[in-house]
């Protein structure tokens, strides 16, 4: 027997010992069960195993050292178990070793160096574990290496510059470590990179010019999240790349316009940084962008889109975010098409890539969240934070799969357009902080999927609408306009057509506060009269209590003393 393959059954309890002494064994695939305890170190009898394939099995302790014996081993994987400790040196030793998998554990220290000595390796993926140290210089001996993933460690250094030895890599992935110093520009003589993610380091100074000259083989190209500056680059006739990501750097310029060159362009994030210019209209010549972000930058000027003839441009836009600049004058709202109509959309193998690798920094629903994947169905435009003005046109409704909308914080006036309500996909709508005036249309209960809902700070009368959703809603809804009223808010409406406002102490009941009508006050006004002047004739006929008669002296004698002090002389005199 050569290959035991017993993966994703419900085999529990400790690996069985006498597995190990199986010495012709070439193949074990255990993959998906629950086994627990240690990996045991005879595991260096399985002379002749090619390919030890144990992941996910929920095995624990550290990796055994005398895995270092299986000379003749092709492929470990020991992902997605609970394993720990340092990775053994005499990993080094296996020779023959094409593929390396040892993700999602929580290994520690240093990646050895004598990894280096692994020259027939074509994978290497040690995400996901808690690794420190740098990345060994001799990682560029791996020659045959496709792919290098070391993301969500401690890495800490620089990138060395001998990684762009790697001639055959393919997929560098080194995202969430401690990586500082300047991307060396060795990096762009990798000629056969497609997946380049370096997010979330410390990288500093400007990006290299070359990598405006590996645009013909990069398909990914994520740098968001360090602490680049200067421009962006240039990119050249025939790019390739499907997905940019270069939001929250330091990055300033404008926007090349050489990006119209990526054809293939699904989605751009440049997000957070310190860009400048106008909007870049000329995207529009892009015809598979599904993702523009260009929040918290300097933008600013009008936008202009174009909607007329057949060919609508951002044809398959499902993520449009320009908050926080300075755009101005009416809202660029026009017929995106992937916002009306729900088509299938085709997928390529880049298509696949950039659904995957996307990762978004956007606000929803009033939250600032991190977006880890693209699905067909999210859409979602957010404009808040400009200086745009005008209404909101009625061709708004449209868009009836949009699922985010936020117009907030800009200078818009007019009404609510009732068209809203033919958004049935609409999940957040936030209109605060703006100008708007007349009433909340009746007509926006139909959105029964909405469950975030901000109309605050405007100029909005009338009744506040309360069915399906509004039902839900409380007050920060609607502070800070105060023509609104009804529940839940404590302004109540009076009767009538105009639904005038009404304050709570003028109820129509006659009630005041605390319960207390006017007539009961009326009535007690009444008995408090007679009671009063009952008990004032007493005090003054008998003298008694001496205390009160003495007070009301004292009053009267201060009341005489104060007039006599304010007389003229004369007027004492007399």
């Amino acid at each position: 027997m050569k290959t035991i393959v017993l993966s994703h059954n419900t085999l529990d309890g400790l690996l069985p010992p006498s597995i190990f002494n199986l010495t012709s064994l070439e193949n074990l695939i255990l993959e998906g069960n629950k086994f627990s305890g240690a990996l045991p170190s005879e595991i260096q009898n399985m002379k002749e195993m090619k390919a030890l394939y144990l992941r996910n099995i929920s095995c624990t302790g550290p990796i055994p050292p005398t895995i270092g014996n299986l000379s003749k081993l092709m492929l470990l994987d020991l992902s997605y178990n609970n394993l720990s400790g340092p990775i053994p040196s005499t990993i080094g030793n296996l020779a023959n070793l094409q593929h390396l998998k040892l993700a999602s554990n929580t290994l520690s220290g240093p990646i050895p160096s004598t990894f280096g000595n692994l020259s027939n390796l074509f994978t290497l993926d040690l995400s996901w574990n808690k690794l420190n140290g740098v990345l060994p210089s001799n990682i560029g001996n791996l020659s045959s290496l496709t792919s290098l993933h070391v993301t969500s460690n401690k890495l800490n250094g620089k990138l060395p510059s001998s990684i762009g030895n790697l001639s055959n890599l393919m997929s560098l992935q080194l995202t969430s470590n401690k990586l500082h110093g300047e991307l060396s520009s060795s990096i762009c003589n990798i000629t056969t990179l497609q997946i380049l993610i370096l997010s979330d380091n410390s990288l500093s100074k400007t990006i290299p010019r070359c990598f405006g000259n590996m645009d013909k083989s990069l398909v990914i190209l994520h740098l968001n999240g360090n602490q680049f500056s200067g421009p962006i680059p240039t990119f050249s006739k025939g790019c390739s790349l499907t997905s940019i990501n270069l939001s929250g750097n330091k990055l300033q310029g404008e926007l090349p316009e050489s990006l119209i060159n990526c054809k293939s362009l699904l989605g751009i994030d440049v997000g957070n940084n310190r860009i400048h210019g106008e909007f870049p209209y000329w995207m529009e010549a892009l015809p598979q962008i599904r993702v523009l972000i260009l929040r918290s930058n300097k933008f600013d000027g009008n936008i202009s889109l174009t909607s007329s003839g057949p060919d609508l441009p951002f044809h398959d836009l499902q993520v449009l975010d320009i908050s926080h600049n300075a755009f101005a004058g009416a809202l660029p709202i026009k017929n995106f098409k992937a916002m009306i109509n729900m088509t299938d959309k085709s997928y390529t193998l880049e298509t696949y890539a950039f659904t995957r690798y996307v990762r978004m920094r956007i606000t929803l629903k009033g939250q600032d969240q991190l977006l880890q994947r693209l699905l067909d169905a999210f859409t979602m435009i957010d404009l808040s934070s400009n200086k745009f003005s005008g209404s909101i046109a009625q061709s708004i409704g449209n868009l009836k799969y949009l699922k985010y909308l936020n117009l907030s914080h800009n200078n818009l006036i007019g009404n609510i357009p009732s068209s809203l309500a033919n958004m049935s996909e609409l999940e957040s709508l936030d209109l605060s902080s703006n100008n708007l005036d007349g009433v909340i249309p009746s007509e926006l209960t139909r959105l029964t999927f909405l469950t975030k809902l901000n109309l605050s700070m405007n100029n909005l009368v009338g009744l506040i609408p309360r069915s399906n959703q509004f039902s839900t809603f409380e007050n920060d809804s609607y502070v800070g306009n105060l023509g609104l009223c009804g529940v839940p808010l404590t302004r109540k409406c009076k009767s009538g057509p105009k639904e005038e406002l009404e304050d709570e102490e003028e109820e129509e009941d006659g009630y005041f506060i605390d319960g207390f009508g006017w007539k009961s006050v009326v009535m007690g006004y009444g008995c408090g009269l007679i009671v009063g002047i009952g008990t004032g004739c007493c005090v003054f006929r008998y003298g008694k209590p001496r205390w009160l008669v003495e007070f009301f002296s004292s009053v009267g004698y201060d009341k005489k003393r104060k007039r006599r002090n304010r007389a003229t002389p004369t007027q004492r005199r007399s």
